[in-house]
């Protein structure tokens, strides 16, 4: 991912990253056979016990040393600076788990173990919200390859289709630093950045798929399942005091004009900004990437050590509006809601 033309800043941050954990106590049984008892180990575990994340809840900073010298991927080093463990120490990922939602989403945990004591402790995969139900359908002691980093993707596929200054829309893939992409909210922005990862098509690296048409759309859209789109509510009855909603692909799936696509590999691609903007993709508008420590947490490794380097100190706000969740989705309606409407 490197590019010789751009030699890496004296001033970059030491590569190291940051998951946002939750104490294991913090999320308990509501009903089944542990009712009152925190999530615990694998042999403690229960399929159909009913979890929720207490109200209040607080999250807690794990910061992890971005080592490739660790061979074992389940065991990562803690870094200065973490709520969780001791720097110089470890934290192994010992357990993945899977939760399903009341309207169907499926949630993943991973379990993270300290050396020495702390006890354990939860890392979403996806959000959790407090006060729902979760039901634990699986759970497995093998936690896969992935690392800590490698979460969240927020990126458009090979082929879309972006619109620049002109008016004129170029595949994704054949965009270069400086060309000046339209955005919504600043007009002609020059892109300062775009980064490329190709990765298995599985789990939450598959992408979302929206059809042409689905949401005014010109062409198939394939995004990340985090990557948020947009809609202006233009009528009086809006979900709440913005008119702007922000809304994740995988809200969107309705298994026929749009729906999550696994296997085999894709090619993703992330734009930067001087700002977060809001670009249109496909003719229709999306978020650019954001560059924060939030996200930089859950981006694939190589691609969030290159943006450290690239561009220090670089901490953007995340563009206005209301962030509409499943649930959030289903009281308008569903993803029809979205589907019967031009995003503008």
């Amino acid at each position: 991912m490197a590019d010789p033309s751009h030699p890496a800043s004296p001033f970059a941050l030491p590569p190291r990253l940051t998951c946002q954990v939750f104490p294991s106590e913090v999320i308990s049984v509501r009903a089944g056979a542990n009712l009152g008892d925190p999530l615990g180990d694998l042999e403690t575990l229960c399929l159909g016990d009913v979890y929720q994340l207490a109200a209040g809840a607080n999250a807690l900073r794990l910061t992890i040393a971005a080592s490739d010298a660790c061979v074992d991927k389940r065991r990562q080093p803690i870094a200065a600076g973490s709520d969780v463990g001791r720097p110089g120490g470890w934290v192994a990922l010992c357990a993945r788990l899977t939760l399903m939602a009341p309207e169907g989403d499926m949630v993943e945990l991973l379990l993270l173990c300290p050396d020495g004591p702390g006890g354990l402790y939860a890392l979403p995969l996806s959000p959790m919200e407090p006060k729902v139900d979760y039901t634990l359908i699986r759970a497995e002691a093998d936690p896969g390859t992935a690392r800590l980093s490698d979460l969240i993707c927020i990126s458009f596929g090979r082929g879309t289709m972006i619109a620049l200054a002109d008016g004129s829309q170029i595949p994704i893939e054949g965009l270069k630093p400086g060309d000046r992409v339209l955005t919504r909210d600043h007009g002609a922005q020059p892109l300062r950045w775009i980064g490329r990862a190709t990765l298995r098509a599985l789990g939450s690296y598959a992408p979302i798929v929206i059809t042409a048409g689905a949401l005014g759309n010109a062409g198939d859209l394939i995004v990340g399942q985090h990557h948020r789109m947009f809609l202006y509510q233009r009528d009086g009855n809006r979900l709440a005091d913005t008119a702007e909603l922000l809304v994740q692909a995988k809200h969107l799936v309705d298994g026929e004009r749009v729906f999550l696509r696994q296997g085999g590999y894709v090619d993703y691609f992330s734009l930067i900004f001087d700002r977060h903007e809001i670009i249109y993709a496909e003719g229709i508008p999306a978020e650019s990437l954001m560059v924060n420590d939030a996200t930089l947490s859950h981006l694939p490794e190589a691609l969030a050590e290159e943006l450290r380097t690239r561009f220090p100190g670089l901490s953007q706000r995340q563009h206005f509006g209301t962030e509409a969740g499943r649930r959030a989705l289903t009281m308008l309606g569903g993803p029809a809601f979205f589907q019967q409407r031009k995003a503008g």
